[in-house]
C-alpha cells in the first residue's frame, strides 16, 4: 500500500459534506431571488466602491483654502507650461497647432472627478505624438479617431482587469524605447530647427533625407533655435540652483525667496522663451513686413465644438476609406498606443504617488474616459506627462482640482490668444521640445543593468535598435516579444539541485529538487535531465516536489512516461512532499503503482524496506568482532 497524507483543512482540501454545506445553500429560490439580487447589489455599491471608483468624493470632504491654494499656483503653473508644449506637440504629431491644445483641457476636467494621482495633469505628451504621427500619418479624421478607440480600448482594458498586460513591458524594453522615443522626437524636429523638408518614418530615413536638403537650411531659424535651446538649458540650471543649502543655519528669508524666484524662471522657461520669440516674430512682421524664420501662421481661434470623431474621411486620391478601412490602417497602433499611455501614465503615479497604493484599474478608467472626451473635441491621444508632473509636484500641488485652472487658461488661450500664437517662429518651438527630450534617453540605466544581469541588455537595446530602424510601434512590439522569449526559455530551462544522501538505515539514495513549476515548455528538459543523472547509477531516486506548485496535462504525461521508463528498468522512483493540487494532477494521468509519493522523511526506510528492487543493507560488524 503507497503511503500518502491524508488530505485535511491546512492541506486545501474542502470541508467533508454535511447539513451546513449542502449544495442547495448556495441555489436561490424564486423566493429568495430578490433578495439575494439586493444583497449583491448593496455589497457592491458602498462607500468604499464609490470612493474608490469616484475618488473626488473620497478627498472633496476635507478640501479646505490651504489645498485650494496649493492647487491654484500649481495649475496656473502648469499652464503656462502646458500651453506652449502642447503647440509643440501637436508638430511631432504632423498635425496643425490648434489640435494639442484641443488635448489640453476636457482631459482636465474628468481627470479631477476620476484621477487617482493629484500629480497627473493630463494632455498631449510627447511619446503619445510620436507614436499618433507615426500610426496617423499626419491626417486628423484617422488621428481623432485613433484617440477614441484608445480611449475605448483603455476603459475596456480597466473593467475586464486588463492591467497585467503593462507588466509585459519590462524595464530594460521600457528603457530602450523611450531612449529610442527621445532620440527620434528630437530627429523629427530638425526640419523646424533647419527650415527644410524632411521625408520619412524612421530614425534612419529621416536622417538620411536631412543629409540630403542640408544644403537648403536656413540661416536665421538655426541660429534661433540654438540659441533658444542654450537659454532653455541655461534657465533649467539656474532652476536647480538652491541658495544657502549648506549653510549650518538654513538659507536666509532673502535666500529662500531668490531660490523660489529662480525655480519659477526655470519652470517657467519654456513660456518665457515662447512669448519673447513670439513678441519677435510680431516685431519683424509689423515693421519690417516678414521674419527672416519660419511662423507657426494663422490658428483657429476658438474652443472647437463638440462633434461625434469621424468614421470616414477622403484620402488624397479621392477615394473614400471607411471605417473598417481607418481601423486596417490604423493597425497596431490601435494596441500599442493605449500600452504605452497607461504604461507612461502609472509609472508617473507611481513616482508621485507618496507610497500610496496606484489602483491601475482606476487609472485605465479615468484616461479611457479622458481619451473618448477628447476625441469629441477633435483631440489626439494623450495621457500623464512627466515634465509636466514635476512641476505641478515641484508647485505644491494638493489634489487633482489643480487641473481645473489648468483647463481654465487653455480656454482662455484658444479663446483670446491664438491670434498670436501664428507669431511664434518653429526653430523655437523645436527648442523646447529637444531641450526637453535630451533629458529623456536613459543611457544611466546601462551600467547598473550590466552588473546587475547583462542578459537584460538584450532586449533593452534589441527595442531601442528596432524603434530606430522600423515603425516604433513594431519595434516595441518586437522587444516585447524578445523579452517574452526570454522568459519562456527561462521557464523550459529550471534549475536543479542533484545530492547523494543516506536515510537513517544507511541506504543511498538520489535526491533531485527541481526550482519551479512543471509546466509544458519545460517537461521535456526535466524528464532528459532526471534520466541522465539517475541512468549514472542504480540507487534509487527521489524527485523533491516542494517547488512545484502547479503543473498541466502535458506535465503529468511526462511524469507518467517518467515512472514507466523506472519501472521498465527496475530503478525505484519516489516523490517527496508533492502538493494536493499537483499531486491530483499527475495521479489522474500516472498509473497508481508506478506513481509513489510520501510526505515525512521516516517513510522512506519504510518504503525501501518494503521494495524488493532495492538490495538489503547488511548490517555494520561490532568493532570487537
Amino acid at each position: 500500500m503507497i503511503p500518502r497524507r491524508k488530505h485535511n483543512a491546512s492541506s486545501g482540501s474542502l470541508p467533508p459534506p454535511d447539513d451546513k454545506h449542502a449544495s442547495n445553500d448556495y441555489i436561490l429560490s424564486d423566493s429568495g431571488a430578490g433578495e439575494g439580487w439586493r444583497s449583491l447589489i448593496k455589497r457592491r455599491l458602498n462607500r468604499k466602491t464609490l470612493h474608490k471608483r469616484i475618488p473626488i468624493t473620497a478627498w472633496l470632504p476635507q478640501y479646505n483654502l490651504e489645498k485650494a491654494i496649493g492647487d491654484l499656483i500649481a495649475g496656473i503653473t502648469v499652464g503656462l507650461t502646458v500651453i506652449p508644449q502642447s503647440l509643440a506637440y501637436s508638430n511631432i504629431a504632423g498635425l496643425p497647432p490648434q489640435y494639442g491644445l484641443y488635448g489640453s483641457f476636457l482631459g482636465c476636467f474628468i481627470y479631477i472627478i476620476l484621477g487617482g494621482c493629484r500629480a497627473v495633469p493630463a494632455g498631449p505628451t510627447a511619446i503619445a505624438s510620436l507614436l499618433t504621427w507615426q500610426v496617423a500619418g499626419g491626417v486628423i479624421e484617422k488621428a481623432i479617431l485613433l484617440n477614441f478607440l484608445t480611449g475605448l480600448i483603455e476603459l475596456l482594458m480597466g473593467v475586464l482587469g486588463l492591467g497585467f498586460l503593462i507588466n509585459f513591458v519590462s524595464g530594460p524594453v521600457s528603457s530602450g524605447f523611450t531612449s529610442a522615443v527621445a532620440l527620434m522626437i528630437a530627429t523629427s524636429q530638425v526640419k523646424d530647427l533647419f527650415a527644410i523638408n524632411v521625408n520619412g518614418t524612421t530614425f534612419l530615413q529621416q536622417w538620411i533625407s536631412v543629409f540630403k536638403n542640408i544644403h537648403h537650411a536656413s540661416l536665421w531659424d538655426p541660429i534661433l533655435g540654438f540659441s533658444c535651446i542654450a537659454l532653455l538649458l541655461s534657465m533649467r540650471k539656474i532652476g536647480m540652483i538652491k541658495l544657502g543649502e549648506n549653510s549650518s543655519d538654513g538659507p536666509s528669508t532673502r535666500q529662500k525667496v531668490l531660490t523660489k524666484c529662480m525655480w519659477l524662471l526655470g519652470t517657467c522657461r519654456n513660456a518665457i522663451v515662447v512669448i519673447l520669440t513670439g513678441v519677435l516674430g510680431f516685431w519683424f512682421v509689423t515693421s519690417k513686413g516678414s521674419a527672416p524664420f519660419r511662423l507657426m501662421g494663422a490658428i483657429p481661434s476658438g474652443v472647437p465644438t463638440p462633434m461625434i470623431p469621424p468614421f470616414s474621411y477622403v484620402r488624397s486620391d479621392n477615394t473614400t476609406a471607411d471605417f473598417v478601412d481607418m481601423v486596417s490602417e490604423l493597425g497596431s497602433g490601435l494596441l500599442v498606443i493605449p500600452l504605452i499611455v497607461l504604461l507612461e501614465d502609472i509609472a508617473i503615479c507611481k513616482a508621485f504617488s507618496g507610497g500610496k497604493t496606484i489602483d491601475a484599474t482606476q487609472e485605465m478608467i479615468a484616461l479611457g474616459l479622458m481619451n473618448v472626451g477628447n476625441s469629441f473635441m477633435q483631440a489626439y491621444p494623450g495621457g500623464g506627462s512627466l515634465a509636466r508632473s514635476v512641476v505641478s509636484n515641484g508647485s505644491g500641488v494638493k489634489t487633482t482640482f489643480n487641473g481645473l485652472y489648468t483647463g481654465l487658461m487653455v480656454i482662455f488661450a484658444l479663446q483670446f490668444f491664438t491670434q498670436y500664437f501664428e507669431f511664434i517662429p518653429k526653430a523655437a518651438l523645436a527648442a523646447v521640445i529637444i531641450s526637453a527630450i535630451l533629458f529623456m534617453v536613459e543611457y544611466d540605466v546601462v551600467k547598473p543593468m550590466w552588473r546587475a544581469k547583462k542578459l537584460d541588455l538584450i532586449p533593452g537595446l534589441t527595442t531601442f535598435v528596432l524603434c530606430l530602424a522600423l515603425p516604433i510601434e513594431m519595434g516595441i512590439l518586437t522587444g516585447v516579444v524578445v523579452n517574452i522569449v526570454f522568459i519562456l526559455y527561462h521557464a523550459a530551462r529550471p534549475k536543479f539541485s542533484v545530492e547523494m544522501l543516506k536515510t537513517e538505515q544507511g541506504v543511498e539514495y538520489l535526491m533531485i529538487t527541481p526550482d519551479r513549476c512543471l509546466m509544458f515548455p519545460s517537461v521535456d528538459y526535466v524528464r532528459r535531465l532526471v534520466t541522465k543523472c539517475a541512468t549514472s547509477s542504480s540507487v534509487p531516486v527521489v524527485i523533491e516536489c516542494t517547488h512545484i506548485y502547479s503543473a498541466d496535462y502535458t506535465a503529468a504525461k511526462s511524469i507518467e512516461q517518467l515512472t514507466a521508463d523506472f519501472h521498465a528498468r527496475q530503478q525505484p522512483l519516489y516523490f517527496y512532499n508533492v502538493k494536493p493540487s499537483v499531486c491530483s494532477i499527475f495521479e489522474a494521468v500516472a498509473k497508481p503503482e508506478h506513481f509513489v509519493v510520501f510526505y515525512e522523511d521516516d517513510e522512506l526506510d519504510r518504503l525501501f524496506a518494503a521494495d524488493d528492487r532495492i538490495a538489503p543493507t547488511k548490517p555494520s560488524l561490532p568493532l570487537n568482532a
